[in-house]
């Protein structure tokens, strides 16, 4: 998992960095506010071998952890066992073949 953070951060810092801001400016509404953000910072890492390999491999971990997310918009801490499965399992992929370090796409 720690490969995935270290590629969306060096290939989609602004993105992160602006919905960072986003989700701390907007602790209870974070969703609505922060939808476009979100959307900017998947758009920017889909398109990385990595993301995706994790992405497919954990689908349902973090579809559970985003269901949780907007549940518990209030309290999004209530959802750390699932942001732990889903890091469990992002630990599990295996990324043997996988171009880690692709040439950058523009944003």
């Amino acid at each position: 998992m720690q490969v995935a953070m270290d590629i969306t951060t060096k290939y989609c810092h602004k993105e992160m960095e602006s919905y960072g801001q986003c989700v701390a400016a907007h602790p209870s509404t974070w969703q609505q506010h922060c939808q476009d953000l979100k959307m900017k910072v998947a758009q920017c890492t889909s398109s990385h071998p990595v993301i995706q390999k994790i992405r497919t491999d954990c689908s349902k971990e973090f579809t559970e952890f985003e269901r949780c997310l907007l549940e518990n918009q209030n309290s999004p801490t209530s959802c750390s066992a699932h942001v732990a499965r889903f890091l469990g399992c992002a630990e599990t992929v295996d990324l043997a073949g996988v171009a880690v370090n692709p040439v950058p796409q523009p944003s």
